[in-house]
């Protein structure tokens, strides 16, 4: 894992909150720790950091340390949770390097990960009905401790980013999200608990009970908090980079092993195009509503239902940067929860490399221009999509 300095001045827009997202995806995780990596780079210091199962532990731990550790932190998680398949593949060919990976997942079902979860022993299967055990393969006591050990949580209930992490009602099949300028104001505090809840995903790892109510991975809903950010945020202009750990666009599967990975990639891909629709539609519908407000006669623009209406018509611009993993031709079904420590460092490197790669349009990382709302710049390869919301 390269190293790379923290001096650079910042390229963003003073005046744009900068925004992490980070989707759920296990072992392909490390992804993201090293796009965060390069980003710093780049002098990208996130404001807010929203996560969603491996995303939100990793946005727990960028969130609950200063600056200048982070990245240090980052690496000891994934140095640590890499530990149990230590050796290098032998054989050449994606052949071999396929068996490879298959053997360390295989390895990592049967063992656990080190700091993270550990098998129930006896099997879950054999426990009493009922019984916490009875309903997960895999204990993630060990998570805890991890997260106690290398998270501040003070830092991140003091405010000084903001962290959010999505999770999913057992019982009522709600979503939810916990964060930490929310809580604030309820007088609740962010613990490890929060971020366990949305890595939680059934059946390997159990439930989390948080005040009363059990909660699972928010992946099994929605495995991006982009629209949360979205919603949550009206007023500011937001500079958003999305880094995403599945790919919605895939080649035609050729085996069994291929269609399993595919439905997967679809499953928890997150719909970056659909958000940026669904934008498009919700800016048109301000923009009636404001060019009505405009041809309203003067006595009715005080009432209070048009000045309800005119706040709600209020628009800031959005910049969203997407950075999406791609399989390697050898990677299969089993990528998500291969931990092993080659996999780990090609993972993080790809992360290093695709930021690189992003940071060459120095445009995206300006306000949007031409009456432009929402902009999604989607980096596959050297190739560039531009989708746009543009006001009429």
């Amino acid at each position: 894992m390269t190293d790379y300095p923290h001096s650079m001045p910042a390229a963003t827009p003073a005046q744009a909150q900068r925004v992490l997202v980070l989707q759920g995806g296990g072992a392909l995780g490390s992804y993201q720790a090293g796009a965060y990596q390069a980003l710093c780079h780049f002098g990208f210091e996130p404001e807010w950091i929203a996560g969603i199962s491996i995303g939100a532990v990793n946005a727990a731990i960028i969130a609950g340390n200063d600056p200048d550790k982070r990245i240090a932190k980052l690496k000891e998680f994934w140095q640590m949770v890499s530990a149990p398949v230590p050796w290098q593949p032998v054989a050449k060919g994606e052949r071999a390097r396929s068996l490879f990976n298959e053997t360390s997942a295989a390895l990592i079902a049967t063992f656990g990960v080190p700091g993270f979860f550990t098998p129930r022993i006896p099997p879950a299967p054999l426990w009493p009905k009922g019984s916490p055990q009875a309903q997960s393969y895999y204990d993630t006591a060990p998570l805890k401790k991890t997260l106690e050990r290398l998270v501040d949580f003070d830092r991140i209930n003091d405010l000084k980013s903001r962290l959010s992490v999505g999770v999913v009602s057992v019982t009522t099949g709600n979503f939810r999200y916990f964060d930490n300028f929310e809580f604030r104001k309820m007088g609740k505090k962010i613990g490890p608990e929060h971020i366990m809840a949305s890595g939680a995903l059934p059946p390997g790892f159990p439930s989390i009970e948080i005040e009363g109510e059990h909660y699972w991975d928010g992946g099994v809903s929605s495995n991006t908090p982009l629209d949360y950010v979205l919603d949550a945020e009206v007023d500011r202009d937001l500079l958003i980079f999305q880094v995403d750990l599945f790919s919605a666009r895939g080649d035609l599967p050729t085996t069994l092993l291929e269609a399993a990975e595919r439905e997967k990639d679809i499953r928890y891909s997150s719909r970056t195009r659909m958000n940026t629709d669904k934008n498009r539609q919700i800016h048109n519908a301000r923009k009636a509503v404001r060019d009505l407000i405009k041809k309203l006669p003067d006595n009715l623009k005080s009432d209070p239902s048009v000045e309800f209406l005119a706040k709600a018509a209020r628009e800031n611009t959005v910049t969203v940067v997407h950075l999406i993993y791609r399989s390697k031709n050898y990677e299969t079904n089993s990528k998500d929860y291969d931990f092993s420590h080659v996999a780990m460092v090609e993972h993080w490197e790809a992360g290093v490399r695709d930021v690189h790669l992003s940071m060459r349009h120095k445009d995206w990382l300006e306000r949007p221009q031409s009456g432009e709302t929402m902009v999604t710049y989607d980096l596959t390869g050297d190739v560039v999509d531009v989708l746009a919301s543009k006001k009429e």
